[in-house]
């Protein structure tokens, strides 16, 4: 089973322009490790990617950004699948935190791609 990914949220400004030294050189990684597709590229004003899966898509861009003070929130519909997906394991409780946000407490973990770019995936805890 596969989660689906239903939003991304940048935790700066905007999740179409993360910043990523080598385009070309991160495409692998988002492709097996997230299975995000590329839908569109450019090289204006600088080289970027548009990636899609599911209801998301994100942008890197060789933008002269600092990819470790940057990355996105995604949450999704299955949790343990996206670890699973991800990890190429189940999740140990160890490796699943409970986290509040405002009023939705959601289960997440987190991953830091080769980037440098930091990923928080969730998914909201039923009531």
């Amino acid at each position: 089973m596969k989660a689906v990914y239903k939003r991304a949220a940048p935790y700066a400004d905007d999740a179409m322009n993360l910043p990523v030294k080598d385009v070309e050189g991160a495409i692998p990684y988002y492709e097996k490790t997230f299975g995000f597709r590329v839908v569109a590229r450019s090289d204006e004003p600088h080289k970027s990617v548009i990636l899609a899966r599911d209801e998301i898509q994100i942008g890197l861009a060789e933008n002269g950004g600092d990819p470790t003070q940057e990355g996105c929130f995604f949450e999704v519909d299955n949790l343990d699948a996206a670890f699973e997906e991800i990890k190429g394991k189940p999740p140990a409780a160890s490796d699943i935190r409970i986290d509040q946000f405002g009023d939705s407490s959601m289960r997440v973990f987190f991953v830091v791609a080769p980037d440098g770019l930091c990923y928080m995936l969730g998914q909201r805890r039923e009531v």
